[in-house]
């Protein structure tokens, strides 16, 4: 019997059976809604400070900033928010990208800080990406879905009135790295999967390709060139678990380790202007550490007077002095700081405001490690997670499982204003588990959940139910989950499978057909996704993807579940929402849905981010606190 539904609209929002919210949830959400974040794009020049990216209206757009502390001056000004820029070298101007309604088909428009102006260079439909200039600024190499909308074919465009030149014609997913010194050679990396991927050097005048790495199952990040283009940074796994610190040269073709005492994955790296310090980030549970290496003795240190948090975006001034990067932590929005590099003298450039809260009042996760059910050197093997213990009370604490998407991704405790709601306003505790198939924790661990182990996965989050059941401060009655993407299928099957375990779910753009999935995702996504997946042509793989997937199991759903969907989604297509919910009411189960028109993998204006946190406050007050 098929459950009634209320359906009514608010500006782009479709609701079906949401009630009205109260009042009194959206007065208190309101602080937490007017914290704001601040991410660094890049310097502006010597003297001329920083571009960064901030939000004060609907959406996320660019803003200078000239020095520590000073007036944001806004440059962009969309409805649809930026969604990446870079700085165009030895001229006063930028590149920057946006998409429409969240469609991801991201388009390039160069900005010119002298007159103020912006022009679109690219053709307004295709999906574009990845841009890097040259070192004279004349022009740029970037990736595009022009040709075929499939493949990522790599492009070249001059600004001098040349216009675009494509110059690797590729298949599959291709995307540039850096640019030589002297502007005739680019690394460009080929993309098969989280764990293959293979760097070249690419001849811009030939389009003749070298490999650097191009072996079966190694991946590999960066390809950063030296000051004298003689040889490549760049991290791979091919002779460790996780990736390391490579050094490639040109003349021989040798590839050695470099940093070998250090055993976290490589995450990001930078060389500096002048050549002699290579700053990169090592991935340390989730944590960030900034290290710095001397490229001619190759001694490395770590930079210890910076707080715990996650860094991203590194990026140096033109004298080689200082790093600018983002620091985002789990009780502090992220910003953007500068470090003197001669005596590690950090400086906070921004403060984003936190909506009038009391800093004090955010707590901060602790690292936890539980046992699951299968073993690693006869031990059970440890599935980590982040616990986030309310500060107020002694519980028994309700808790919110939050899964992470990807499923190649990692929950990392970076700042969020709603766990700190959630915590803080309803006492309920989160739980941030990083199951087997999450990156950071090694090539072997990231495979454990491919294709036919993909309930392994599950199976994690129930063994999470038994710790949990563990602990005299958490209330094991009284569970939910809540995930978007992979971590929507994540909490679509563990409503199933453990259904008598949850109080309800949260499904946020989430698989519910791995079969209609694989069918319906963007044509330039979908042999990615085989490889993690597995692939629906196979008739056995097919019969596996059917099984598992939750329209199947939708009957085994008797708990209420709320699914929210942008209607432009390119990764995970709104019809896989909208099947999940009226196979859970055909068995007469209850959903609510929430369908934003403008928007596509998750929710970016803050109109609909605000309404969708609210709903889901209304909905765990209603079945998870009761």
């Amino acid at each position: 019997m098929t459950a009634h539904v209320e359906k009514r609209e608010i500006g782009n929002l479709l609701l079906e059976n949401i009630p009205d919210i109260p009042e009194t949830i959206s007065e208190r959400l309101n602080q937490y809604h007017s914290t704001r974040e601040a991410f660094l794009v890049d310097w502006l020049g010597e003297d001329s400070g920083l571009l960064i990216s901030t939000r004060f209206g609907e959406s996320a757009q660019l803003h200078l900033l000239e020095n520590a502390g000073g007036a944001r001056r806004q440059l962009t000004f969309f409805a649809e928010p930026v969604f990446s820029a870079a700085m165009r070298p030895r001229r006063n101007g930028f590149l920057f990208s946006k998409d429409h309604g969240g469609n991801e088909n991201y388009q390039f428009y160069y900005y010119n800080l002298d007159s103020g102006h912006y022009q679109l260079l690219t053709d307004g439909t295709s999906k574009h990406g990845n841009p890097v200039w040259s070192p004279d600024g004349a022009a740029f190499i970037y990736n595009s879905t022009k040709r075929n909308q499939e493949d990522h074919d790599l492009y070249l465009y001059h600004l001098a009135g040349e216009g675009e030149q494509l110059i690797l014609e590729g298949e599959g997913f291709w995307y540039p790295v850096d640019w030589s010194p002297n502007g005739q050679l680019v690394t460009v990396i080929h993309y098969l999967s989280i764990n293959e991927s293979h760097l070249y050097v690419l001849d811009i005048t030939t389009g003749a390709l070298k490999a650097v790495v191009a072996k079966a199952e190694v991946a590999c990040r960066g390809g950063f060139w030296g000051s004298d283009g003689k040889e490549l940074f760049f991290s791979s796994d091919e002779f460790s678990e996780c990736r390391q610190l490579l050094r490639y040269e040109q003349a021989n073709g040798r590839v050695s380790p470099m940093a070998t005492g250090l055993t976290a994955e490589v995450e990001g790296m930078r060389l500096s202007p002048d050549g002699l310090t290579l700053a990169f980030l090592l991935n340390d549970n989730g944590i960030s550490r900034l290290y710095l290496l001397n490229i001619h003795t190759h001694a490395c240190e770590l930079v210890d007077c910076m707080p715990e948090g996650i860094i991203d975006g590194l990026r140096w001034d033109p004298t080689s002095s200082r790093l600018a990067f983002t620091l985002n932590a789990s009780d502090a929005p992220a910003d953007v700081f500068v470090l003197r590099i001669a005596d590690c003298h950090l400086t906070r450039w921004t403060s984003s405001e936190v909506g009038g809260l009391d800093r004090d009042d955010f707590v901060r996760p602790k690292l936890i490690h539980y046992p699951t059910f299968d073993a690693v050197d006869g031990q059970p093997r440890q599935i980590p997670a982040f616990y986030y213990r309310p500060n107020k009370g002694e519980g028994p604490f309700p808790v919110l499982i939050y899964i992470h998407g990807g499923p190649e991704s990692q929950f990392r405790p970076g700042f969020s204003p709603t766990f700190q709601y959630y915590l803080n306003e309803m006492g309920v505790a989160v739980l941030a588990p990083n199951v087997r198939g999450s990156t950071g924790y090694g090539k072997h661990f990231l495979k454990l959940d491919n294709g036919y182990l993909r309930e392994d996965s599950v199976k994690d989050i129930g063994k999470l139910l038994d710790w949990a059941e563990q602990q005299p401060e958490l209330d094991s009655r009284r569970v939910a989950a809540i995930g978007g993407s992979y971590g929507g299928y994540m909490v679509l099957a563990s409503m199933a499978l453990f259904n008598g375990r949850l109080c309800c779910g949260v499904d946020i753009v989430g698989i519910s057909n791995f079969v209609t999935f694989l069918e319906n995702t963007k044509s330039y996504r979908r042999n990615l996704r085989r490889v993690e997946y597995g692939d629906e042509r196979d008739p056995r793989m097919r019969r596996h993807l059917q099984r598992i997937s939750p329209t199947t199991n939708a009957h085994k759903i008797s708990k209420p579940m709320l699914i929210v969907q942008g209607q432009n989604d390119p990764r995970v297509p709104a019809s896989e929402a909208e099947q999940m919910l009226h196979a859970i009411r055909r068995n007469g189960g209850e959903a609510w849905y929430l369908l934003a028109r403008d928007e596509g993998h998750g929710f970016r204006k803050r109109s609909n981010r605000e309404f969708y946190d609210k709903a889901v406050v209304l909905f765990l007050q209603r079945y998870l606190l009761g």
